[in-house]
């Protein structure tokens, strides 16, 4: 039995690796750092995750998963015309892009940390082909294979510049080429 307002175990584990993956490398955190910091158990938190790897897969899932829901609703709630929708991405990228504890994107650090690791790649696929169709889903009818692929470089590029160059306004410089090729 659960006591009321505390997370399930599973939760937990996962907040706690969230926390410590995206802060200091998923490499760099063992497994025993993430047991001790969420206070459970080695045993239990084997019943919930069998490896680092299967934990490292369920933080990439539930960030994924979480970032499109954030993204979709706040896109889709801006505005009603299908190219100030595709816009308003940037504007959501530009919040997380400029936030003071910005380390990077949290798939492009775990595809250079697990290069081979298919589940994890699977993983990282996921949210690619999500990015991917993004575009597509909020234009409609304007939305083009090139002008969608287009937008999503400039996605990429923002998130490297704002990593990379500490450039925290690599969003709004990105929307503002969009806005060109829109």
């Amino acid at each position: 039995m659960r006591k009321t307002g505390v997370p399930p175990v599973w939760e937990r584990l996962l907040d706690t690796a969230d926390l410590l993956f995206y802060a200091e490398g998923i490499r760099a955190v063992g497994i025993d750092r993430v047991i001790a910091d969420s206070g459970v158990s080695k045993s239990t938190m084997y019943v919930h995750y069998r490896t680092k790897e299967d934990l490292v897969e369920a933080y990439l899932r539930r960030r994924t998963d979480t970032w499109r829901a954030h993204v979709e609703a706040a896109a889709r709630s801006s505005a009603e015309d299908p190219t100030d929708r595709a816009l308003a991405v940037f504007d959501v990228f530009h919040e997380q892009l400029s936030a003071p504890h910005y380390r990077g994107c949290p798939f492009i650090n775990a595809a250079a940390e697990y290069p081979h690791h298919e589940g994890i790649r699977q993983t990282i696929a996921y949210h690619r082909a999500w990015l991917q169709g993004l575009f597509p889903s909020l234009l409609e009818a304007r939305a083009e294979p090139a002008l969608a692929a287009a937008l999503v470089q400039l996605i990429d590029g923002a998130v490297t510049a704002a990593h990379l160059d500490h450039d925290r306004h690599a969003a709004q410089t990105a929307k503002a080429t969009a806005r060109l090729l829109l």
